[in-house]
């Protein structure tokens, strides 16, 4: 029997890329000032008008999936006669797998004959792209639904995530950042470098001085960290929020530094995590084997 793979929106890549992993996709909610919208993967609204109202100070919030929501979205694919491979959001970042999973619980007995699986990726952003992309392959391989739940349970630690931010104005609003710390960063050009650690959480690692240092910064996390080192060869993803030039900047020193990486895919971080981060940001995704030493 045939199954499907499905994740959030906050896999922050585009509507054809998943279409062409045969990736299913729900979405989160946002606000932009007072007005309701759906994450749909900029269908209905282009990351630059989503970024133009950011720039504008936009007022905002998200919201995530709900258990009704999950139910009619879970008993659809269900319908078409296929198991089910659901990949959230870090449980260290939402509460959305919580939501999932008792929805998951509900529809048992409605389909009694049916398998519903639901993975807490540890992962955010184009990470979880990565780690969506993974297990198209493995299921392109021919892995069934139960041995790849058990291989995405035990390998979603290998997707690194590292990212830094040259515009903090979102991360103060968002309490992530004081208003004091994030004046005084702005004044002398201080960058934090930052990563998701084991838990899936966000952790600050480093300030870094200069938009260049702490770009370039990103490269050599990938350096120290990748499988392989500069030999490697795996999946390599960058997301950024309206900053193009940096994430084309990063880029180029994976091209330079890792000989056998042919391609690095660019993405627009979705509305709902740029919600939270403002423009400005640039996040690194590749795997690893050494499972997250988010204290280096």
């Amino acid at each position: 029997m045939s199954y499907i793979i499905s994740t959030c929106s906050t896999v922050d890549m585009t509507k054809e890329a998943l279409e062409k992993l045969d990736i299913r996709c729900i979405g989160f909610h946002f606000v932009v000032n007072g007005k309701s919208y759906t994450d749909d993967l900029y269908t209905s609204m282009s990351a630059k008008e989503f970024y133009g109202y950011i720039r504008e100070g936009a007022d905002t919030s998200t919201s995530q999936v709900s258990v009704g929501e999950y139910v009619d979205y879970f008993r659809e694919l269900l319908l078409e006669g296929n198991d089910v491979l659901h990949i959230c959001l870090s449980s260290g970042i939402s509460n959305t797998v919580q939501s999932a999973n008792a929805a998951a619980k509900m529809l048992q007995a409605e389909f009694p004959n049916r398998k519903l699986y639901i993975v807490d990726s540890l992962c955010a952003s184009a990470g979880i792209g990565v780690f969506v992309t993974l297990l198209s392959q493995k299921r392109a391989e021919g892995m069934d639904i139960d041995s790849l739940y058990q291989w995405a349970k035990d390998n979603c630690r290998s997707v690194q995530h590292w990212f830094c931010s040259t515009d903090l104005t979102y991360y103060i609003k968002g309490g992530r950042v004081s208003k004091v710390s994030g004046v005084i960063g702005g004044i002398f050009e201080i960058c934090p470098l930052l990563c998701v650690s084991p838990e899936g959480k966000l952790k600050p690692i480093a300030k870094v001085r200069t938009k260049k240092k702490v770009l370039t910064a990103l490269a050599d996390k990938m350096e120290q960290h990748a499988e392989g080192g500069n030999n490697y060869n795996g999946l390599c993803y960058i997301s950024h929020s309206d900053c193009l030039e940096d994430a084309e900047f990063v880029r180029d020193l994976i091209f330079k530094r890792f000989r056998h990486v042919k391609e690095v895919p660019i993405f627009d971080i979705g509305t709902t995590i740029g919600c939270h981060t403002g423009t400005g940001t640039v996040a690194l995704f590749f795997t690893s084997t050494d499972e997250r030493e988010d204290s280096k």
